[in-house]
């Protein structure tokens, strides 16, 4: 059975609804501490490259480019062992993907939950 993914900024606090707290962002968020993201895990492997993220900067009129050619890294990757691991996650219960992106429509962890739940 595969259980919800749920989406949410990394500085929103965290609740108990979130479930599993997976950080899928390459780099840390500025100004968040350990505690505060109350993680249980950082999928740092799962982000895109940092060719494509800085290719896409986050500009909506991008967005199907950078899903296309985020899918592609994901799928050449084959089944790494971070994606195997979140998989691991969304069976066991709700996971929700943390990111620190300003724009919550256009972003990796968009993206990532899409290619999911294909």
């Amino acid at each position: 059975m595969t259980h919800a993914i749920e989406l949410k900024r990394v500085y929103e606090p965290a609740d108990k609804a979130d479930g599993a707290r997976i950080l899928v962002d390459r780099l840390w968020p500025r100004g968040v501490s350990k505690e505060e993201a109350a993680l249980d895990a950082w999928l740092k492997d799962l982000s895109p490259s940092t060719e494509l993220r800085e290719w896409f900067g986050h500009d909506p009129d991008k967005w199907a480019e950078f899903r296309r050619r985020y899918f592609a890294e994901l799928e050449g990757e084959a089944e790494t062992a971070a994606l195997a691991e979140l998989r691991g996650w969304v069976k066991k219960g709700r996971v929700t993907l943390l990111y620190a992106a300003h724009d919550e429509a256009h972003n990796n962890a968009v993206a990532l939950r899409d290619y999911l739940q294909r």
